[in-house]
């Protein structure tokens, strides 16, 4: 039974993520495909998933992206520099969902929720080097990039940038007229 529908929008239901969702994210987030683009080095066995499960917070946002009734990944929100001020948007998608809209959907509802009822004044998100699939949602969303921090993580035997987006609350507002 899918969780409870959280925040709906014309293609994707972003719902509560409930246990029976831990083996999609588990598969989904140990994927080559993802792992890379949300570093995630050490594989993720099922019960350092329950674990993640269990100790979200009350300050954190998780909720499931679904279309229809199928799970295509996840979008979350966690307060970045205490309560209030900027919180950090990150977001991962099955790679068969890859190119729908999904993502984009997903975060756009996501950033309306950050302002509109948590009262955030920044939302940030990060872009590993060569996601450009990734800075595409953010360009389109209206996020500015902000920095490039030179060779910040370290993958496949290199160092890569990862860049920084972020928009703020008026500016949100702005794209929302």
């Amino acid at each position: 039974m899918p969780g409870a529908a959280f925040l709906e929008g014309d293609s994707v239901t972003l719902c509560t993520v409930e246990e029976e969702d831990l083996e999609f994210l588990q598969r989904t987030i140990n994927d080559p495909r993802v792992r890379r683009w949300v570093g995630n080095r050490a594989p993720i066995n099922g019960p350092a998933e329950r674990e993640w499960f269990e100790s979200i917070g009350d300050s954190e946002v998780h909720l499931l992206i679904r279309r229809d009734n199928d799970p295509v990944g996840v979008v979350g929100l966690r307060p970045a520099d205490g309560p209030d001020v900027t919180a950090e948007l990150g977001i991962f998608l099955a790679p068969d969902h890859w190119g729908e809209g999904y993502g984009t959907e997903a975060s756009r509802l996501v950033v309306d929720y950050a302002f509109a009822e948590r009262r955030f004044h920044r939302v940030t998100a990060r872009v590993f080097e060569g996601n450009d699939r990734s800075a595409r949602i953010w360009e389109k969303l209206g996020f500015r990039h902000e920095a490039t921090h030179r060779e910040a993580e370290y993958f496949d035997g290199e160092f890569v940038d990862v860049r920084r987006y972020a928009v703020l609350e008026g500016e949100w507002e702005g794209t929302r007229e």
